[in-house]
């Protein structure tokens, strides 16, 4: 009898009530896949086998931050590394420390200047891998801005600095080891985006810095596309802040991670989605901040932007005092 009245309750309901409700499950079962798909993605889907690219892992940048993170995890992952940097002194000190942690594998350096005259490094370069079986490059070098400021107030040498080293810089190094992949018919090209250029709509006193990254995150979307028949991988990841010397950041935190644990959960991402945030507390934010109308987003940053560029002001004010 009970069942009977509510059937008869449901066809009394109106049309539209019936449709939204029906609306409504839909919606509901897509987020819950949506959550069991990150959940497993994030913390269940195992890393690949990363030796099954190559013998090699070629990180630029690999002196501090993020790079050098990169190159003691590879090395720890059982591959050889090649360090690229412009200083011989910071890049001895680093294959020194990665041998010493990881004694049974091999520590190359080549010394390349990103933001110079990149024909003789470049060449240095070439002739360095050549033979070599590099099966992982990481893009990481990368220049930002000492602190906030607008456009009007970025000087030539800065401006300069930002597109070589980011967009040419990075474009070319990529291209001089891609044709080894080819021939090898395997690799993994991993590029080190920004959310500043994928993650809020705009990166106000940081403009040219934010569309650097926006290049490598089409560059790297296109290359994908182009190279995902012929058994290579190629990878925009998108990091949030995270404590470096270029993020002006000291101290980590859940939401800042350290490089060293930014590095890690970085490489259980190579070789899968085309573009990611492999620490998970920056996918939430990401999440978060997809639910928020852009102009707040906009107005909230050039905020934070703001108190940025005048903190750096001061700095610089009383290093001409001194």
């Amino acid at each position: 009898m009970a069942a009977c009245s509510y059937h008869q309750h449901l066809e009394t309901l109106p049309t539209w009530v019936l449709l939204l409700a029906g609306v409504g499950l839909l919606a509901l079962l897509r987020i819950s896949i949506l959550l069991l798909r990150w959940a497993f993605v994030t913390f269940l889907r195992p890393g690949k086998d990363l030796r099954g690219y190559g013998s090699w892992a070629l990180v630029t940048g690999s002196t501090d931050g993020i790079g050098k993170a990169f190159a003691f995890q590879l090395a720890r992952e059982g591959l050889n590394v090649l360090l690229v940097g412009r200083s011989p002194e910071k890049l001895r000190d680093v294959s020194d420390a990665v041998r010493a942690a990881s004694p049974d594998v091999r520590v190359d350096t080549v010394v390349v200047d990103l933001s110079g005259e990149l024909h003789d490094g470049l060449a240095r370069l070439r002739k360095a891998v050549r033979g070599l079986d590099v099966g992982i490059l990481v893009n990481n070098a990368g220049v930002s801005y000492p602190y906030a400021r607008f456009f009007h107030e970025v000087d030539e040498q800065l401006l300069r600095d930002l597109i070589k080293v980011n967009v040419e810089g990075l474009t070319q190094i990529t291209q001089a080891v891609l044709p080894g992949m080819l021939e090898r018919k395997k690799g993994a090209i991993i590029n080190i985006g920004s959310g500043s250029a994928v993650v809020i709509p705009s990166d106000p006193l940081y403009a040219v810095y934010a569309a650097t990254k926006a290049y490598i995150d089409q560059f790297s979307r296109c290359l994908y596309v182009e190279y995902k028949g012929k058994g290579i991988d190629v990878q925009c990841q998108v990091p949030l802040y995270v404590a470096t010397k270029m993020a002006s950041i000291r101290r980590s935190s859940l939401l800042v991670p350290s490089a060293d644990t930014y590095a890690r959960a970085a490489l259980r991402w190579i070789g899968h989605e085309p573009r990611c945030t492999p620490y998970w507390p920056h996918s939430l934010i990401w999440c978060l901040l997809s639910l928020i109308p852009e102009s707040l987003i906009d107005q909230w940053r050039l905020g934070f932007c703001m108190k940025i560029r005048k903190k750096g002001q001061l700095k610089d004010a009383n290093k001409k005092d001194q």
